[in-house]
């Protein structure tokens, strides 16, 4: 075997081109068969495997840096960067990061996650090493999906303007999560697919190559001739317009065509767009026939594609359902994603109703802000974008939605604790980021039902409304859920409901002390844990689930916490400017003073199943059992 002789890129620069083919095998082995134990993203890992040995064959990383855009598509680059022996750990606590992780090696940049961002740090870069006297190459490395974020345009626009050497390698595989759709995707396939242009570019190559010495001594002036060899017959394209000399399309998994395609540019004195095609998922056939299956996903059997079922609703699920089911009775309900149909639950809907269904691409800003024309026009927009991306779309949900009080409902998947991703996609920052918006209200669901309540309540209410709930599988369903909903209001849970076994030593006599949970939605699940097992140490507790995080009926809910002797009150979100510091404050005001607050610290936290992400955040329920210990104490 090659692979685990390869220790750093200079390893796979002494390799023979013979030797490469089986290099590129091998590397798809072993990445079908890491993700096949931990899972993660594989489709999109698949298909670079050729550019990233033909981008470490031309390149001297980390002295020349490779930028990778979202960075998911990273793998080969982490096996050929000397963390062959460490791959096994991929995305498990403790383990290697699924994205570039600039802590993990030198060779990693940055610490990306989020679509769209290369262009713009690769600029940055080399601009900074520009200045400082330093040669180096910098590569960014994007996604034709990627492509449709504004931010990517924006890099673009700029890299043209200060004309510095900057090479922009686009995959181009018609592929973001879903199927990219829009102008840009037909553009770029009409781009790929033009048979004249493909003879025109092969015949320009096959002069440069006849020239003597063209290997050694191309650069600007024979590639200005290749140029104008196209530019005989061809107009200009979208690249060449923004100020990018443009090679391409080529054959992403030729690796021989590529690194000597690099090796040319790499003497540019210009920006360049280099555009490859590749087959997302190539070398296994379930991903490939398959590639929005197979782009994040979770342990599978390699034999057939076949992946782990789950009895259980999800709460993705449970909003699938539900919109469906509302969308039936309001027929202005449209559905708005940002290439995210499926991880969102929106598919279903799609196939219903494909002409109310938008899929804007990876561009987070829009889906808000065309949410806001649609609404203006008399429809019920809905939103659903993780938590982790709906960030970037703050300005629009302040100014475009709030600001006007358009009615669109605003649904973030993801929230709180998220397994396996990593720093990049955890969903702990709207609660704080949203609380503070004017005229808009925020929800939390526990359970299938409260999730059904609360769509169904947000469609009704004719105002901006945001809802958010966890990655998890749904609690089981109690009566206290199906209540009706009162603004403001949560849902109070006896123990008696959740626990009846457990609470029925308190059936013959009032506990001398009785403790409430107060929690966020997204966390009864964890509060359901602690409350059970100190129901087993004999400890009196019941559970108010918040529906609503803003607003809050102040004068209900001390009302409720005044029955009891200790108030802990648990957020799924970061502390510092969250809801459970301002219930926190409520309940002093009210001169409930026996009360704490558990909520998530500030930090980054890594990669790990949803428990122990919570173990490192001391946000397990041990750790929500052992605040509600102190508060027995006081």
């Amino acid at each position: 075997m090659i692979l685990p002789s390869i220790h750093s890129p200079q390893d796979v620069k002494q390799l023979s081109a013979q030797k490469l083919s089986e290099l590129a095998a091998e590397i798809r082995k072993k990445i079908l068969e890491v993700v096949a134990k931990n899972g993660g993203h594989l489709a999109s890992n698949l298909g670079l495997v050729e550019l990233t040995i033909a981008l470490h064959r031309v390149f001297d990383s980390p002295n020349d840096a490779i930028v990778f855009d979202v960075s998911h598509q990273c793998y080969a680059h982490k096996l050929l960067t000397g963390r062959y022996e460490q791959f096994d750990s991929l995305r498990q606590h403790g383990g290697i990061s699924g994205f570039t992780r600039h802590s993990e090696s030198p060779h990693d940049f940055f610490d990306n996650g989020h679509a769209s961002t290369s262009i713009s740090q690769a600029l940055g870069l080399l601009s900074a090493w520009n200045a400082q006297g330093r040669n180096g190459k910098v590569v960014a490395v994007i996604g034709d999906g990627a492509l449709t974020g504004g931010l990517a345009f924006e890099g673009l626009l700029h890299a043209g303007q200060l004309s510095k050497n900057l090479i922009v390698v686009l995959n181009d595989n018609k592929m973001s999560i879903d199927a990219n759709n829009g102008t840009l995707s037909r553009y770029l396939s009409s781009v790929s697919m033009t048979t004249f242009y493909q003879r025109i570019r092969r015949l320009s190559d096959r002069i440069i190559d006849a020239l003597p010495h063209a290997e050694h001594h191309v650069g600007k002036l024979l590639f200005r001739f290749k140029r104008a060899l196209k530019g005989l017959f061809l107009t200009d394209n979208l690249f060449t317009d923004l100020g990018f000399e443009y090679v391409g399309p080529l054959d992403g998994h030729d690796i021989k065509e590529l690194e000597n395609v690099l090796r040319r540019v790499s003497r540019l004195p210009r920006p360049v767009v280099v555009h490859i095609r590749t087959v997302k998922g190539k070398g296994y056939s379930p991903a490939e026939n398959n590639p929005a299956v197979f782009h994040g996903i979770g342990p599978f059997t390699i034999s057939d594609g076949t992946m782990e079922k789950f009895d259980s609703l999800s709460f993705t699920e449970a909003f699938s359902a539900s919109l469906l089911s509302l969308s039936r009775q309001h027929t202005n309900i449209m559905a708005i994603t940002a290439a995210m149909a499926k991880g969102t639950g929106l598919d279903a809907f799609a196939r219903h109703y494909p002409e109310r269904f938008f899929d804007v691409g990876i561009a987070e800003e829009h889906a808000v802000t065309f949410a806001s024309g649609l609404s203006k026009g008399g429809m019920l927009p809905i939103v659903a974008i993780y938590s982790t991306f709906i960030q970037r779309s703050i300005d629009q949900i302040i100014h475009d939605i709030a600001l006007p009080e358009l009615p669109v409902v605003l649904v973030f998947d993801r929230a709180g604790p998220v397994p396996n991703d990593g720093e990049t996609h955890q969903g702990l920052f709207d609660i704080a980021l949203l609380r503070p918006i004017p005229h808009l209200t925020l929800m939390c669901p526990a359970t299938a039902a409260d999730l059904h309540s609360c769509l169904s309540w947000a469609v009704a209410s004719h105002r901006p409304v945001a809802i958010r709930y966890p990655k998890l599988s749904c609690p089981s369903e109690l009566a206290a859920f199906s209540s009706p909903i009162a603004e403001g209001r949560g849902v109070l849970v006896k123990c008696a409901d959740f626990a009846p076994t457990l609470s029925a030593a308190f059936e013959d006599e009032a506990p001398e002390q009785k403790l409430l949970f107060v929690c966020t939605g997204g966390f009864y699940s964890e509060t359901l844990q602690a409350a059970r097992s100190l129901l087993m140490e004999d400890v009196y507790v019941d559970i108010y689930a918040l529906r609503f995080i803003k607003p809050i009926d102040e004068l209900y809910f001390t009302t409720v916490a005044s029955a009891y002797t200790g108030v802990l009150v648990i957020e799924d979100g970061v502390r510092t400017g969250g809801v459970a510091e301002y219930l926190f404050s409520v309940l002093k005001a009210a001169h409930l003073d026996n009360a704490l607050v558990k909520a998530f610290p500030e930090a980054f936290f890594s990669h790990g199943s949803r428990a122990q992400v919570c173990e490192d955040a001391a946000m397990a329920p041990r750790d929500i059992a052992a605040a509600a210990r102190t508060l027995l104490k006081s």
